[in-house]
């Protein structure tokens, strides 16, 4: 699978850069739904992706986020992301990446059936860090090997999560939120999913939980993990899929402790209350805190 990472990663280096160009000079954003923002960055970045992928591999399909649908039965298929982060991108804050995974499908198999990810690439223009991985070779970063993290413990980990743009307030993530704040390092909300799947996959990341994402979202990600030896699946450990509207990876030492908190939180049970202003800093007075 080599030839497919090197060529996607050509493809991927060339949309970032020009992802830079439209940083630099700044760009104007539209809404593509209630609070979705779309930005002429995403459209020519994709245009560009598409085309190079054409080129590349006329043989496969293309699955984008912003609307190219081609091929889509055939034995391959490119998830495309032309840039992960919009809305950070939109604000000129530095954290978002262009995503490209390829999916391999059996033959005869419905255009609406995962087939099993065999090549992704993630990478932030604004840092120049590539990740790439190939199934059964192992996930990289510019080229050199990463691996998870080695933390066992919840308590002493740093995780991240995501809140959905459409209907944030009906989001159930803000409970989930607050209680794995109390119970790791810390929760961090950077507005890519895809880099923090490679954050996970590389180390920096321990973590990581969202709703709601797409394919395009999860495709590079998720194999990276799996690759770099972490484990991805549903919140209650089952199979993950690229149409699975939750996405759950870790470095795997911890994967049973943060599912056992799910279910409790899915269960109603040991919810911490919110501390008011002053109870929090009465347990930051006793150390609690």
């Amino acid at each position: 699978m080599s030839d497919l990472v090197e060529k996607a990663s050509a493809i991927a280096r060339e949309a970032g850069a020009l992802l830079r160009e439209y940083a630099q000079r700044g760009v104007r954003a539209e809404y593509k739904g209630d609070v979705d923002l779309v930005t002429e960055a995403d459209r020519a970045s994709e245009k560009l992706i598409v085309s190079r992928l054409h080129e590349a591999f006329p043989e496969h399909g293309i699955y984008g986020e912003e609307g190219t649908r081609s091929g889509l039965d055939s034995e391959f298929r490119w998830y495309v992301d032309p840039l992960d982060g919009t809305t950070n991108f939109a604000h000129g804050f530095p954290a978002f990446c262009v995503v490209l995974g390829c999916e391999r499908r059996k033959p005869g198999t419905a255009a609406d059936e995962d087939g099993e990810m065999v090549a992704g690439v993630i990478y932030d223009p604004m840092r120049d860090e590539l990740f790439t991985a190939a199934r059964g070779e192992g996930a990289f970063l510019n080229g050199e090997r990463i691996h998870v993290s080695k933390a066992a413990l919840l308590q002493e980990s740093l995780i991240a999560t995501g809140f959905p743009s459409h209907k944030r307030h009906r989001s159930p993530n803000i409970h989930f939120y607050q209680e794995f704040t109390l119970r790791s390092h810390g929760v961090r909300r950077a507005g890519s999913a895809a880099l923090d799947l490679a954050y996970v996959a590389a180390g920096r990341l321990d973590g990581y939980w969202e709703f709601k994402l797409n394919p395009w979202d999860t495709s590079a990600g998720y194999l990276l993990v799996e690759e770099a030896g972490g484990k991805v699946t549903h919140f209650d450990g089952g199979k993950f899929t690229l149409d699975s509207r939750e996405v759950f990876a870790t470095n795997g030492k911890i994967h049973a402790e943060m599912q056992a908190l799910f279910e409790q939180m899915f269960a109603g049970r040991d919810l911490e209350p919110i501390p008011t202003p002053a109870e929090f800093a009465a347990r930051r007075a006793a150390g609690e805190a």
